[in-house]
């Protein structure tokens, strides 16, 4: 018997290729008149076609995001959205844009256009994340909602395959905790499994071929669902590390979930064996494999693999010095998860996850 709540977020999506001519209209229905476009400081490339489009409209581009959004820089963008008289926001970019446009809605109440071009799935989320004396802090405000999200797969051609792959593994870890979250319903473990099904076959048709229009929309697709997820329902032990390494730490955000992901649901393997069936499923694993709680894991290791993204924390500059410290920083204020986050277990799932060997349930 189902007993669930189940609150949409309002927002409203466009997905479809050339969809980004449709910023100045998009824009239009908000009522602003001057849009701050965000990017960070290397992808100017992306801004200025929005603001070519936008023409008098355009307050400007504001080439400051910085991964995690250190308080410091959330600070000055809001600053600048004040100086320069802007009445709404638009991020292009991945999770660190989008994180910034709504740091400046948390700050000013500025609506936000988002234009994702990775697949990291914030866009669809309330929630924040600052980063401030090398702590991350999240929350969930629905100020910071985009009001808009436009998904255009013709911007994410370009996005090189090392980040592309990365970037679906972080969205994936979205679904994935998602099917087995405390407050989670029908609906969207729906969406999480069609999600992660999705973005294995888009990834797998990208390793093949890196300008296949289909698969870059097939992957897009399931960022959207995967983001949706993240924005309806907590997140559990994967999502606590990864706001841990990457705050406290510094490391790069999708790939911290590349290399988490697989040990993380292999130390809840046993505790939610039906989410797991799923995960396995939409993976590509018969049913027959998928019943095999363990096979979550693996397969999404054999993903990795197979996409050749690099094994281990150890790989983006993890230091095994630091991992007792991220062990203690992550005990210290645990989100809920469906087994008890335990000390010893805990710090063996982070070696191997610094280590890159397959993953294994303690």
């Amino acid at each position: 018997m189902y007993e669930f709540t189940y609150t949409a977020n309002a927002s409203r999506v466009i997905f479809g290729r050339g969809s980004l001519n449709s910023i100045e209209q998009e824009v239009e229905r908000l009522g602003a008149g001057r849009a701050l476009v965000l990017c960070t400081p290397d992808r100017r490339e992306l801004a200025e076609p929005v603001a070519a489009l936008l023409g008098k409209r355009c307050a400007g581009i504001y080439a400051g995001a910085i991964m995690h959004v250190p308080i410091e820089s959330a600070r000055a963008a809001t600053e600048h959205a004040g100086k320069v008289g802007a009445d709404c926001a638009i991020a292009i970019g991945g999770g660190s844009t989008v994180g910034l446009g709504k740091a400046i809605a948390l700050e000013s109440a500025l609506p936000i256009i988002a234009i994702p071009t990775t697949y990291a799935g914030s866009e669809m989320t309330p929630i924040f994340g600052l980063t401030e004396n090398g702590l991350k802090r999240t929350g969930r405000d629905a100020r910071v909602l985009p009001r808009t999200v436009i998904y255009d797969p013709q911007l994410s051609l370009t996005l090189p395959l090392p980040i592309s792959f990365v970037s679906g593994l972080n969205a994936m870890a979205h679904a994935a905790e998602g099917l087995y979250a405390r407050d989670g319903n029908p609906v969207m473990s729906l969406m999480a499994e069609e999600g992660i099904r999705a973005l294995a076959k888009g990834l797998r048709a990208l390793k093949q071929d890196a300008a296949n229009p289909d698969a870059r929309s097939d992957c897009l697709y399931g960022a959207w669902l995967c983001g949706t997820v993240l924005g309806q329902v907590g997140m559990a032990l994967h999502h606590k590390l990864c706001h841990t390494l990457g705050g406290s730490f510094n490391l790069p955000h999708a790939e911290t979930h590349a290399s988490v992901l697989p040990h993380a649901l292999a130390y809840n393997a046993a505790a939610a064996p039906e989410a797991m069936r799923r995960i396995a499923r939409a993976l590509g694993a018969s049913e027959a494999e998928a019943n095999d709680p363990a096979a979550a894991a693996l397969a999404l290791h054999a993903l990795s693999q197979e996409l050749g993204i690099p094994a281990g924390l150890k790989s983006i500059g993890m230091q095994e010095d630091d991992l007792d410290r991220a062990c203690q920083i992550a005990l210290a204020n645990p989100y809920w998860n469906p087994r008890a986050i335990e000390p010893q277990p805990l710090r063996a799932l982070l070696q191997r996850a610094w280590s890159g060997v397959a993953p294994q349930p303690d």
